[in-house]
């Protein structure tokens, strides 16, 4: 088991241009990223308003690129990410489409997810959800 971080975790540190300090949750096991959070962050780096604000976003997202390993989106993962959908919609719970990429990316390898966005997460059966402040 691990932990999966989501986007806002990292988009919340770099507003407050702070270091992500995940040590409270290396009892947990080994950190990783879904392809979906970089493709996120990734994002956030082009639609920078400013060559400053771009180059300190650039500089932050690939530390956080080197740093962590990353999960992609293979045929187990887009079985759940169905599965998730499909029973989500039946209840009238749907959630985002990047979240739930994220989301079948946690449960497919066993992993927990660390977001500042739970209230959407909870809505999903079968993922373990870890707040952060």
């Amino acid at each position: 088991m691990g932990v999966i971080v989501d986007t806002n975790v990292f988009i919340e540190a770099e507003r407050r241009r702070g270091a992500v300090d995940l040590n409270q949750w290396k009892d947990r096991g080994s950190v990783f990223l879904s392809v979906i959070t970089v493709s996120e962050l990734l994002v956030g780096v082009h639609r920078a308003n400013t060559p400053e604000r771009k180059s300190r976003r650039a500089e932050f997202v690939e530390a956080i690129l080197t740093a962590i390993p990353i999960l992609k989106v293979d045929e187990e993962v887009a079985r759940e990410h169905a599965n998730l959908f499909a029973g989500l919609a039946s209840r009238g719970q749907m959630i985002g489409a990047h979240d739930l990429w994220i989301a079948a990316t946690a449960i497919t390898h066993n992993h927990a997810l660390l977001t500042a966005n739970t209230a959407e997460f909870l809505h999903v059966e079968g993922l373990e959800v870890l707040q952060f402040a």
